[in-house]
């Protein structure tokens, strides 16, 4: 039996979800105007409605989309080209932590003359200097929470900075979302991107929340849907096991934020009294499953293939740079050195003390035998 430990990467599909897609697959197109066609728009818009009660959003502002990938290249590309065709300068405000789906679009519109400010990261991965957004940009983007070692980044603060010169932000809520309390309205953001399969819902579902203004430019063309944002017949299956995700982990969130951080803790200190040069970097405020580490005198790769023979599986960081044997760009920004291998373990709905204390077991004999190579 395997000890799952990348919830980062993806929750296992709830029930709840399940249940909710094998009731509205048999949903017809929901742009038609005859009767199956209303009776899918009816699912697709009770989805919409709860996906905008839980996010603290109104319903016209949440857009369906096949993952949190889209959610975000919508936004970055859309919200970017937008403002500059109103006139706002071509400058983008971004952090060098932000997940391959922010950070390579960003890269993309430097690669075309854009000018690329980051604000900086300290040792603990958080931001503490926001003055790069004292200046007018066409656009900010910053993730909620950072994927590798789940620090919850100042995005309140950020959207009321930016505010004040008149810059829109996106924010990439998609380890966030499901796992600390999201509103839309609140924190202030134009727009805002999350995944159905990181709390539960089904792989190929995403989330774009968007403002009525300044509303995103469409990256792809074909149709009206989704306001006109995100073209293309709208899977109504997934929307309906999107919103039923959506609401179960709402409703948990409290008590299991209390167990999920409790049994971190245990696997955090069991670690750091049994292995010696340990690097800790998930730092407090951060998700409450989520603990990222290094280990001097080893290799990611090794890590990884090590504890899956022990029936231990993890990841090195992002889901979507797995297989790529390279520095996290996460830690690297955060200063650590390229001679150490890192580990994230995140923890999630089935994770249980027996869990934790086989991993806290075996991991001091696989972190002997990667510094042995």
């Amino acid at each position: 039996m395997s000890r799952y430990f990348d919830f980062a990467a993806t929750h296992p599909m709830r029930q709840v979800a399940v249940d909710a897609w094998v009731e509205a697959s048999g949903a017809l197109n929901s742009g038609a105007v005859y009767a199956s066609g209303r009776r899918a728009r009816s699912v697709l818009d009770q989805a919409r409605e709860t996906v905008a009660e839980l996010l603290g959003c109104e319903p016209i502002e949440v857009i369906f989309t096949a993952s949190g990938t889209e959610s975000d290249n919508i936004a970055v590309q859309g919200l970017y080209a937008t403002r500059v065709a109103a006139g706002a300068p071509a400058r983008i405000v971004s952090t060098p932590i932000e997940h391959p789906a922010v950070l390579q679009p960003v890269s993309k519109l430097r690669e075309s003359g854009v000018q690329v400010d980051l604000l900086p990261v300290d040792v603990r991965g958080h931001i503490p200097d926001l003055a790069q957004l004292d200046t007018p940009a066409a656009l900010a983007t910053c993730m909620w929470a950072n994927n590798e070692t789940g620090a919850i980044l100042p995005v309140a603060r950020i959207c009321e900075k930016a505010a004040a010169v008149d810059t829109p932000v996106h924010i990439d809520a998609v380890q966030a979302v499901g796992k600390v309390p999201v509103d839309f309205a609140a924190v202030g953001a134009t727009t805002l991107a999350a995944s159905a399969h990181k709390f539960g819902g089904p792989r190929g579902a995403g989330l774009l929340l968007a403002k009525r203004s300044p509303a995103p430019q469409a990256v792809n063309y074909g149709g009206g849907q989704e306001r006109g944002i995100r073209p293309g017949t709208v899977d109504v299956a997934a929307a309906s096991a999107l919103a039923a995700a959506l609401q179960e982990a709402v409703a948990e969130m409290a008590e299991e934020s209390r167990r999920v951080r409790a049994l971190r803790e245990r696997l955090r200190d069991g670690v750091v009294a049994r292995i010696p040069e340990v690097g800790v970097y998930t730092h407090e405020p951060a998700l409450p499953g989520h603990l990222s580490l290094s280990f001097v005198g080893t290799d990611s790769d090794s890590l990884i293939l090590l504890l899956d023979m022990e029936g231990i599986e993890a990841s090195a960081g992002s889901a979507c740079a797995a297989g790529v044997n390279r520095q996290s760009h996460v830690l690297a920004a955060m200063g650590v050195g390229a001679d150490t291998g890192s580990l994230r373990f995140t923890l999630g709905s089935s994770t249980t003390v027996e869990d934790v204390d086989f991993v806290i077991q075996r991991l001091p004999e696989v972190i002997k035998r990667a510094r042995s190579v």
